[in-house]
């Protein structure tokens, strides 16, 4: 997300941190660029607007000129008006009410509403410890039903079952009985999406919202629909109540005109970004993360946090002590490294998280091969535990067994031998006198070829 935005402004702002002095041409030049960065991005043009201006009245004041550095305080005055208009702080959910909890979805078809409510739904129960129960309201589509079924049984939440012939009112307050009755914390509503914004579907989920009277009304808007998103939320806010947004594809949009303009056009705080298809990857929504992301200065708070719930700990200590033993790292041990990089969001994930590391991750996209790890895992999985504990007994016929079973070819095989040896030295350095910077000496070899390093690095 966010890809060619922050290649436009980190030139622009590259520029201007390195101008000892900041004049009204050096600041009229960078306010033009930033702006025409914005636009193509597909930010909304009042949010576009207001932001220029209120970032060339701060940079013109007393507060850059009297600075020892005036390009860095110019960039932080940007990073802080970036902020300030994706809502200036995250807004968790208010849950703070007599249980359950109700909290109504509502947008357009397609926008990834079912979706998100059962990665919602597993958020409540695994971050914030509640018991959740899920209901459709959605009778214009059985297939919503049943798909919303799935997703919380994948998830482990209540689910409870409706049908097309009922009303959204009857069987939402039917569900907010089952919840009072089974001591559910949280009920999760989902409702019927349309193509478009009509007078039916406003009516109807004004109906049900005056019903059920939710503590929270979340609209789940696409993000790859640039400033329509925010437009259309806008109408939705004027109907209903909202309390928040749910951004949602936001790891397929590379522009992020969404998520800039959302808050300033609706005054409804983003809560949530959907960042994948997996039931795990919805985040909360950080303002001061994401403008640091924007300008290329990564998002370590993001990656901590990630680790913190994503990595298997467990495994982690397992293979530290059994390095420390002086054991062989196997390939077993590398395919469960492997799983654990592709749960942080793979190699582009983590690098697009990492200060400065931004372009990097482009072009890690671009130029790495990222089909290479799966078909890594694959060939494992096609091994023996004895061929997996001790891969110097691979010979000929072995080798043709294990690429026939994984659907590769000997040079994947021959390529996954030797990226294994790589990591069992550097293991082996790790545990022996001064690990760390032996580490980081072997870590050189797992980088791509070329000196080592990613290209342009």
């Amino acid at each position: 997300m966010f890809e060619s935005l922050t290649e436009r402004l980190s030139q622009t702002l590259r520029h201007v941190t390195g101008q000892a002095k900041l004049t009204d041409d050096n600041i009229k030049e960078a306010m033009r660029e930033v702006r025409m960065a914005l636009l193509e991005a597909d930010v909304a043009l009042p949010v576009v607007k207001d932001f220029v201006d209120a970032v060339r009245n701060r940079a013109v004041g007393q507060e850059v000129s009297r600075s020892l550095s005036p390009g860095q305080q110019f960039v932080k005055i940007v990073q802080q008006e970036l902020e300030h208009i994706m809502g200036d702080k995250n807004e968790d959910l208010n849950l703070a009410t007599q249980p359950p909890a109700v909290v109504l979805m509502a947008g357009l078809q397609g926008a990834g509403k079912t979706t998100s409510v059962g990665k919602l739904a597993k958020y409540l129960k695994e971050k914030k410890k509640k018991k959740v129960l899920v209901v459709s309201a959605d009778v214009y589509r059985p297939a919503a039903i049943k798909q919303l079924e799935t997703l919380a049984n994948d998830v482990g939440v209540g689910f409870f079952p409706s049908s097309t012939e009922q009303k959204p009112v009857d069987i939402a307050n039917a569900a907010i009985a089952e919840a009072k009755l089974r001591f559910y914390d949280v009920l999760i509503v989902d409702t019927a999406g349309r193509l478009h914004i009509d007078e039916g579907m406003m009516a109807e989920i004004q109906e049900l919202h005056a019903s059920i009277k939710p503590i929270e009304t979340l609209f789940v808007v696409d993000a790859m629909t640039g400033q329509d998103a925010a437009n259309t939320a806008k109408a939705f806010g004027d109907a209903l109540p909202l309390t928040g947004v749910i951004l949602t594809k936001s790891d397929a949009d590379s522009r992020g005109g969404a998520a800039l303009s959302v808050r300033h056009i609706t005054g409804k705080p983003i809560k949530f970004m959907g960042v994948g298809e997996k039931t795990d990857a919805l985040d909360p929504f950080h303002p001061d993360r994401i403008a640091s992301r924007i300008l290329g200065m990564g998002d370590i708070l993001s990656l901590i946090d990630e680790a913190e719930s994503k990595l298997d700990k467990q495994k982690a200590e397992k293979l530290a002590k059994k390095i420390k033993k002086g054991k062989k790292f196997d390939l077993e041990d590398l395919r469960d490294q492997l799983q654990q990089m592709q749960n942080m969001g793979g190699i582009t994930g983590m690098l697009d998280k990492l200060p400065g590391m931004g372009n990097m991750s482009q072009m890690a996209q671009s130029q790495l091969d990222t089909k290479q790890f799966t078909r890594m895992e694959a060939l494992i999985n096609s091994m023996t535990p004895a061929e997996r504990r001790n891969p110097d007994i691979l010979n000929g016929s072995r080798k043709k067994r294990i690429t026939a079973g994984s659907g590769t070819d000997i040079q994947d095989l021959n390529r996954l031998i030797k990226q294994h040896k790589m990591m069992a030295k550097m293991m082996k350095k790790m545990s022996s006198k001064g690990g760390m910077a032996n580490m980081m000496r072997g870590m050189g070899g797992m980088m791509p070829p070329g000196g080592g390093r990613f290209p342009g690095m």
